[in-house]
């Protein structure tokens, strides 16, 4: 828990900064942003790759299973947020159903609905796929402990290829990064058509 500990502080010392100190918004600095996100899945990277327990692992991994995990997250997501949204009548379930279709995607998913269904669900959108990201960083060592080691890679959801990745690798292990790796992508892929599909239904 210490390690998630010092994520939710640093996040949250993002947050007060951001908050409190006029930063300036620049494609620069969202470009720093990218660079440093692809300096941390390299490292991963070449912790994964320079490890033989890792590619013994690959060759004796059940496929079928593996493709199976990100249909499981879509369908455990969707029918999750179904539930929740009896909770909230002022939200219909179809936004409710979109809004969760992000699966942490919160960039794309927030853009997308707020064209679609206005600046109201975007931010949903927004707060409760980065919420998902935040909870899979803080909460990654219970998950594993209750749920076992595929449950912070269907928690993670779309981030669980990079941003989620390095905390899933450290708790899961090594052997289960390229099952994250997958389902993250996947997931990714998935987004922009579900969420159409869900409005459009």
């Amino acid at each position: 828990m210490k390690s998630s500990l010092i994520i939710l502080v640093c996040f949250a010392a993002g947050v007060l900064t951001g908050w409190l100190v006029p930063l300036p918004r620049s494609r620069e600095l969202d470009d720093y942003t990218l660079y440093l996100l692809c300096a941390l899945l390299l490292f991963v990277g070449i912790s994964v790759g320079g490890d033989p327990h890792f590619w013994q692992s690959v060759r004796q991994r059940d496929n079928l299973h593996m493709a199976l995990l990100p249909l499981l997250v879509v369908l455990g997501t969707l029918f999750g947020v179904a539930v929740v949204s009896l909770l909230l009548p002022a939200l219909p379930l179809r936004d409710a159903l979109a809004v969760g279709a992000g699966f942490g995607y919160y960039s794309l998913s927030s853009v997308l609905l707020t064209q679609m269904r206005g600046e109201t669900l975007g931010v949903i959108a927004l707060l409760a796929n980065l919420m998902r990201e935040v909870a899979t960083l803080v909460l990654a060592p219970l998950l594993v402990r209750f749920f076992g080691k595929l449950a912070p890679i269907a928690s993670g959801g779309a981030t669980a290829m990079d941003s989620t990745l390095p905390i899933i690798v450290r708790f899961s292990g090594k052997e289960y990064s390229i099952v994250a790796l997958f389902s993250g992508i996947v997931l990714t892929a998935a987004v922009p058509f579900l969420i159409l599909i869900i409005l459009a239904v």
